[in-house]
C-alpha cells in the first residue's frame, strides 16, 4: 500500500565501507521509523533484529521474502561491484554497531553476498542463530574457493524452495 517498489538501505560492505543495497520493499512505508517502538519483540540472539511474524511486513512482502524474490534487485550491487553473489550477507548499520566482539568484524574482509552458508543452512530458524550465523561466515572466509561459491550457488535454489527459516 503506497509508497515505492524499491527499498534502499544503507549496509556495511567490505572493510566497512557503506553501500547501498537495493531490494524489493516488503514493508509499510516509514518502517524503519518504527523500529524502536517493536524492539522489545526481537526474536533473534545478538545484535541483528528479527520477528517471525513482523507487522510491519505486508501480504505480499511475505510472499516476497519467502521466496527470497525481494533479494534479487541486489543484482544491480553485484554489477555495481558493491557485492558479491555469495558471501556474508551485509548488514544494516544498526546491527553492525551492536558488534562487540573483533572476530564478528572479520566478516567485512570480504565482499558481501547475495548469498551465503547462512541462508542455504536454515537462515533465522537456527538455534543460537547470531553466533551461528557470524561462525558460518567466518568459516566461510576461511575455507573460501571458488568451488565452495558453486556449492553455494547450487544449494541456494533448494533452501529458498522450501522456505525454511523464512521470515
Amino acid at each position: 500500500p503506497g509508497g515505492p517498489v524499491f527499498f534502499v538501505q544503507d549496509r556495511i560492505g567490505l572493510r566497512k565501507r557503506t553501500i547501498k543495497v537495493i531490494k524489493f520493499r516488503t514493508m509499510v512505508p516509514g518502517a524503519e521509523q518504527s523500529l524502536t517502538a517493536l524492539e522489545r519483540y526481537n526474536e533473534a540472539s545478538g545484535p541483528v533484529f528479527k520477528i517471525k511474524n513482523d507487522p510491519r511486513v505486508t501480504l505480499l512482502g511475505r510472499f516476497l521474502r519467502k521466496t527470497s524474490i525481494d533479494e534479487l534487485p541486489q543484482l544491480f550491487n553485484v554489477l555495481a561491484g558493491d557485492m558479491s553473489l555469495v558471501g556474508p550477507r551485509p548488514l544494516p548499520l544498526r546491527d553492525y554497531a551492536g558488534f562487540s566482539q573483533d572476530w564478528h568484524r572479520r566478516r567485512f574482509s570480504v565482499k558481501p553476498g547475495i548469498t551465503c552458508l547462512w541462508q542455504i543452512n536454515g537462515r533465522a530458524s537456527l538455534s543460537q542463530p547470531f553466533e551461528r550465523w557470524m561462525q558460518m561466515d567466518m568459516d566461510y572466509i576461511d575455507r573460501w574457493s571458488l568451488w565452495l561459491d558453486f556449492k553455494i550457488l547450487a544449494q541456494t535454489l533448494p533452501a529458498v524452495i522450501h522456505g525454511k527459516g523464512a521470515y
